[in-house]
């Protein structure tokens, strides 16, 4: 079993495209890329650890999506994810009263949605929310926008988040 880490794949959503500037001329294009690059490095008995902002379709395109994915998905819902509603889908999702509340510490890792505003000591902010914009300082952007839409094993965001502070 292998650990990935990814954001922000906005499964169905059209505007995205736009918004985004994404490399994808319609939103079945986008979601047959992305499906694809998933399942290119996650296997069926693998774990995704989801950041947010996972689909923005229908219930019954939500189904198929979630269906054509390998591996187990954890989710900490974005500003677009309504956890009941993703709940039904195979997905294991953490919520609390505040969906974007909710952060996961593996190491000196802190796992969230958006950017938190004050990171303790050592420790580095992997998360989504902004899209195409780069990681910096200690906050680590998984954002299928700068992953080539694919995810990322736990080792490579290990990796990155040491580059960042210059270990």
């Amino acid at each position: 079993m292998t650990l990935y880490v990814t954001s922000d794949s906005h499964f169905g959503h059209l505007r995205i495209i736009e918004y985004c500037q994404r490399p994808f001329k319609t939103v079945e294009e986008m979601n047959e890329a992305m499906i694809s690059r998933w399942n290119d490095v996650v296997g069926e008995n693998d774990v995704v650890l989801h950041l947010g902002d996972f689909a923005l379709t229908s219930q019954q395109h939500l189904q198929s999506v979630r269906n054509s994915l390998n591996g187990d998905i954890i989710l900490i819902p974005g500003n677009h994810d309504h956890p009941s509603r993703l709940r039904n889908y195979n997905i294991f999702v953490l919520d609390s009263l505040f969906a974007e509340g909710v952060s996961i510490n593996i190491g000196n890792l802190i796992f969230t949605h958006r950017p938190l505003l004050n990171i303790p000591g050592c420790m580095v902010n992997v998360h989504g929310h902004i899209h195409d914009k780069p990681s910096y300082g200690k906050y680590l952007n998984v954002s299928v926008d700068v992953t080539n839409f694919t995810p990322l094993s736990f080792k490579e965001v290990q990796k990155r988040a040491n580059k960042l502070m210059g270990k």
